[in-house]
Formats: C-alpha cells, structure tokens, sequence
C-alpha cells in the first residue's frame, strides 16, 4: 500500500526548520560579544556572518536544481543534517578561526533549508491555499526577529553562548524524524540523472569571487587594490564561462530559460532591489539613533522589533487577500509602502522623536510584507514541478545577493561621505539611497504581468 503524505505533520516540520535557519541568523548578533571574550579574534567578527552568507547563498541555487532532478524530500534531508552538524561543531569551537570555518559548513545546509522549505509548502498546497501559506511562512521572519535576540540573551545569560548552537541539534533532529516519517513522494522516473557539474563549480567559483569582493571591499582592501579588482574580474570571467556551459548542458543548473519568463525575472528584480533597502534601514537607522540621539544599543535594537511585527501581520494579510484584489496590486501595494517608508527616512534630522522611527519601520516592513508574499507564489506558480526547486531558488538567491549588494555599496558611500562631510551627512545619503532604491522597487514591480495571465498560468499548472 503506498504510503501517503501526512501535510499538517510536513507542514509543522516545514516550520520548524525555516524557524530554525531564520532565528540562527539574528541569534549569533546577540552573543558575539562573548563569543569574542571567550575566543579572541575581534578583527576576525565580521566573517562569522559573512561566511554563512556566502556559502548559504553561493550553494541556493545548486539545491534548488538538486531537489527537481532527484526529489525534495533527500536533498531537504540532506541540508538539515548538515545544518544539524554544522551547529554542532560550531558549538564546540575553540578558536574563532574554527568557529568561521565551521558557521561556512552550517551556512552549506542552510542554503538547501531555505529555499526547499518553500518549494515544498508550494509542492503541498494548490492556488489560493498556497498564497495562505507563504504568508505564514514568510511571516517566520519577523518572529525570527524578536525571538533570536531574546533566545540568544537567555542562553548567553544564563547557560553558555554554545547552546545557541547546540539548540539546533535536537530541534533539527525532531524536523528530520517528521520529514522522514510523513513526507512520502511519488516515486521519480527512473532514468539516468544528468548533474551539471560543471555549471555547478563555476556558478560556486563566480558567485564566491563577486561576494568576496563585495564582503571585502572597503574593509579587509581599498576598492581598488589588486585583489578586489582581480576578484571582480574572476566573478566576471566565471560567470561568462558559466553561462556559456548553462546553454549547452542538457540539464543545466540554473535554466535560463526561467529568467525568459516575465514573472519570474521581474519577480527576482523586485526581490533584490528590495532586499537592498530592507538592509540599507536595519543597518544604517540603529546606527544614527545610537550616534546622534545618543539612546543605548538596546534602545536602537528595540527600532527594529516594530519591523517584526509589521511585516507578519502584512505577510499573512497579503497571503489572503492576493486573490482576491490581485496578486500584482498587492505587490505593487507593498512597493508603495515601501517608498513611502523610505520618503520619510529622508525627513529624519537630530531632533527627530523617537516615535518617528518606528512610524519609518512599521511602513517599510508592512510593505515587505505586502510585496515578498505575491512575488514567491508567483514564482512558484509560473512553472511545473521539476522546474519549481530552480525557481524558488532563484528567487531566494536575487534576495541574499541583494542584501550583500547593499551592503557594500551603502558602506562605501557612507565611508567616503562620513570622512568628508561628517557622521549625519554620510547617514543622509545613504537614506537618499536607500529612497531611489525604493523608486526603483516600485517602478519594477508595475512591470509584473497583469493578475489574469498569472492566473492563467497558475490553472495551467
């Protein structure tokens, strides 16, 4: 008798690992500073971040192919358990030499989490039921949000700044055991599998060299030493080379042909070019609330929370709604938000009251909300099931290179304006910034196919 899928237990283990990966990434902030006492290596800090973003990001797509060509459920088995050891090792970390080493091999699973989670709730639920549930998913971000801190505070207070690590363990082993248990797919055709290796390690070579250079610029080089030049132009030629092999492989890594789909290639245009502004303002509004209004770290921190909650609540909102006013209004609703939030960034000055500024977060994150939900379903719902991995991958790799993206360059041209014009003139350009940023959100996010074709699309599917 075959055995049939188990959705609310999937559903439930689907939860618990996006929970996972998304509370790991605002966790660690809390306990670095002990981290640093206990092992030494301040100057090393920043690559305990940077190294989980780039092998999670760089290894995204990979995954994403992976799981169309031999299934979710082992690839996704796969990633958690390397998330699972990563977690466990990192713990364990005697040097904060280790300790990177180690965040790169827990950022490796995390890189088949993160997309997988949402390929699979769109694999469990059809049509509107799917907009629901990427509304609650997406909303585990903001939840991510208030928890890590607070979670990652308890554990340094009163037990070990390890267990922020070890934690993951058991919780990750209780969502393998549901996966293992309840997920049950149609068996796959049984035919040679055709890997794009090739594609694979050049794409990883391309991708490695341009985040490296953008984590590195300004900061370990000047822009314009040889080895960030020499990165840049490694990205460059990788990337050329990738693209010619993705033409003549039979099952190439990342289909190019996605991006020849409107929805799809404007959907990831609105991902990263608003992924740029969503870094942009939780970096750079902590920073001039603590330097020029003179409130603590933990007041600053505080800005942030009005986010997590405005954007859950914005994210299950546009999950029940899309279909109902259109999947393309809503986005371009959320865009609008978006903007607006950014406008009024450009109103701060010294004297502005506190209150202003959750005002700022609360917009912008109700309009991440309102914009990242419709633009995952759309994406998933343009193409059949042995491209769907690849898809939600893409999408999920266009909002991590976004952040990356904006990091460097709004760290550059705060650098460079702070040293010539001071702390508050390098803040307000970089708002300025940030504000066209969100121009050009709003403006991508009107070329989004009209609701009706995408309904098309989503009946063919």
């Amino acid at each position: 008798m075959e055995k049939t899928t188990q959705r609310k237990m999937v559903t439930t283990a689907m939860l618990v690992s996006i929970l996972l990966v998304a509370i790991d990434t605002t966790i660690v902030t809390t306990a670095m500073p002990h981290i640093v006492e206990q092992l030494g290596g301040l100057n090393l800090l920043s690559w305990v971040f940077a190294i989980y973003l780039l092998t999670s990001s760089v290894t995204t797509p990979i995954y994403g192919k992976l799981a169309d060509l031999f299934g979710r459920k082992s690839i996704f088995i796969f990633g958690i358990v390397l998330f699972v050891i990563g977690s466990m090792v990192s713990g364990m970390a005697q040097t904060m030499y280790q300790l990177i080493i180690f965040r790169g091999f827990q950022g490796l699973g995390a890189g088949a989490v993160m997309p997988l989670t949402f390929t699979i709730i769109a694999d469990l639920y059809p049509g509107e039921a799917r907009a629901k549930m990427q509304g609650v998913f997406s909303s585990v971000w903001g939840v991510a949000g208030l928890l890590g801190p607070l979670i990652g505070g308890l554990f340094v207070d009163h037990i070990s700044w390890r267990w922020i690590f070890y934690i993951n363990v058991p919780i990750g082993m209780v969502a393998i055991f549901l996966v293992l248990s309840f997920l049950h797919e149609t068996p796959l055709e049984k035919s040679k599998k055709i890997i794009d290796y090739w594609g694979a390690a050049l794409f990883t070579l391309s991708m490695s060299s341009l985040l490296f250079a953008l984590i590195s610029g300004g900061q370990v080089y000047a822009w314009d030493s040889v080895e960030i030049i020499s990165l840049f132009t490694a990205a460059v030629a990788f990337l050329t080379a990738f693209l010619y092999v993705e033409t003549k492989t039979k099952e190439p890594m990342l289909p190019l042909s996605l991006f020849k789909i409107p929805v799809i290639a404007v959907s990831n245009a609105v991902g990263f070019v608003a992924s740029g502004v969503l870094i942009g303002v939780n970096v750079y509004l902590p920073i001039w609330i603590q330097t020029l209004l003179g409130h603590s770290a933990t007041s600053s921190g505080l800005t942030l929370m009005p986010m997590s909650f405005a954007w859950p609540l914005a994210s299950t909102l546009a999950g029940q709604f899309m279909y109902r006013i259109g999947s393309k209004a809503t986005a371009v609703f959320g865009a609008v938000l978006i903007m607006a939030g950014s406008a009024w960034l450009l109103l701060v000055h010294t004297g502005s009251p506190y209150w202003y500024f959750v005002g700022v977060m609360v917009v912008i994150g109700f309009g991440m909300g309102c914009s990242f939900t419709p633009l995952t379903v759309l994406v998933q719902s343009a193409v059949g099931w042995n491209l769907r991995g690849a898809a939600t991958a893409s999408n999920t790799f266009s909002r991590s290179l976004g952040q990356t993206v904006g990091v460097a360059v709004f760290g550059t041209v705060f650098n460079n304006t702070m040293n010539q014009s001071g702390m508050a003139q390098g803040l307000h350009v970089v708002f300025i910034l940030v504000f066209a940023i969100s121009i050009a959100t709003l403006l991508i996010s009107i070329l989004l196919p009209s609701h009706r074709s995408i309904m098309a699309q989503q009946n063919a599917d």
